[in-house]
């Protein structure tokens, strides 16, 4: 397998894992990137874009990266606070009045960040209805809570993109995935966006479903679990076949309907483990980074999925004796169910990005991940 790109030569054990991922299992295509101290000391893609492998992974592939798109959507809110513009302490209802419907008048900023607002199902939804902005609104202004805000951590799947783009759009009349790209991804030059533009299609690479079945998409299609509930709004079934359609692509699903280039998001997570700035150019402030890193709940298993869990405000965290996120307690990121994985450390002031169109065997979690997220911290 012929890998591109360039790569530190303290970094080589990152080139053999993406190199032993396709020798041992069955990668199709991939890219990873890693900063560290600032510079970008690893860019590396491979493999093909389909599962025919017909079409090679190019050095500009877009991939749906999934989850990591709620981390993106939190930046924004994140943005907004540093600028005075919103208050994590206030009631979201401050800023989007209609919210405070059927006992929400309690549920502060933070709480929707944090995965812990209690507003993690949309009952009246209807299938499909992820497509259609304001039908989520409205449908999440009528949901009552599960539980009180704050008293019990649950991984917000579906609704978290759309709570937080909501107050972008109340506070900025713009929405969540436009503010994006002009306040990070724009700035900062990192090719990343949370839908496709029609002329950009074809740098998609197709997903592939995982020969032994995703955790994550089995629970979900379940019309039994509790993480099929909070699914109602999507399509059915919520699979590959879909996400890899055009409408999915192109609709900017603000919770998981983000596609990028692994260096685009690697930078990114640069300047957040730098405090918020990379080559003069600075997103956040320090303390807002530090705000919204500092962890808000821990649980053995988090009240969606049933995995340990440890969440700040926008991003996850390791939880105990897990090392997701590389060895550091304070190392932050997200995942996303594909497989993909962001991680900033501040400590080592190093970033990464991974991303593969062959779907992760587990919940965000999978051999070939977890051997290149292994790799980039053995190299440090």
């Amino acid at each position: 397998m012929d890998i591109h790109g360039q790569c530190d030569s303290r970094f080589a054990g990152v080139r053999d894992a993406l190199a032993n991922n396709f020798r041992e299992h069955e990668e199709i295509g991939t890219a990873v990137a890693v900063y560290a101290g600032g510079e970008k000391v690893v860019d590396l893609w491979a493999g093909h874009m389909d599962a025919a492998r017909e079409r090679p992974w190019r050095e500009d592939t877009l991939c749906l990266m999934y989850s990591l798109a709620k981390a993106m959507c939190a930046t924004c809110v994140h943005i907004l606070a540093d600028r005075g513009e919103v208050d994590l302490e206030a009631p979201v209802a401050t800023y989007w009045p209609e919210f405070a419907r059927n006992g929400k008048e309690d549920v502060l900023v933070r709480h929707i960040l944090s995965h812990n607002c209690g507003v993690c199902f949309a009952d009246a939804a209807e299938p499909g209805d992820i497509y259609d902005y304001d039908r989520m609104i409205a449908v999440l202004e009528q949901q009552a809570p599960a539980w009180p805000a704050g008293s019990n951590g649950a991984y917000n799947t579906v609704n978290i993109g759309y709570l937080t783009g909501e107050v972008v759009r109340r506070v900025t009349g713009t929405t969540v995935r436009d503010f994006l790209q002009e306040n990070v991804c724009g700035p900062l030059g990192a090719d990343y966006r949370i839908g496709v533009a029609e002329e950009d299609l074809d740098r998609v690479a197709d997903l592939t479903p995982n020969a032994g079945g995703n955790a994550m998409m089995t629970q979900g299609n379940d019309g039994e679990s509790t993480l099929a509930r909070a699914w109602r709004a999507n399509p059915k079934p919520f699979g590959t076949e879909e996400q890899n359609s055009t409408k999915f692509r192109t609709a900017g699903i603000p919770s998981f309907g983000g596609f990028g280039e692994a260096r685009g998001m690697a930078r990114i997570y640069a300047a957040l483990a730098n405090g918020g700035e990379i080559d003069g150019t600075r997103i956040l402030s320090a303390d807002t980074v530090a705000r919204a890193t500092t962890t808000q709940w821990e649980q053995k298993a988090d009240g969606m999925t049933g995995r340990p869990m440890r969440y700040a405000m926008g991003f996850a965290q390791n939880p105990s004796g897990a090392a997701l996120f590389g060895p550091s307690p304070r190392a932050f990121g997200h995942l996303g169910s594909g497989g993909a994985r962001a991680i900033a450390d501040p400590e080592r002031n190093l970033s990464m990005c991974f991303v593969s169109n062959y779907q992760s065997e587990g919940m965000g979690v999978g051999v070939r991940t977890e051997a290149v997220v292994g790799a980039v911290f053995a190299s440090v």
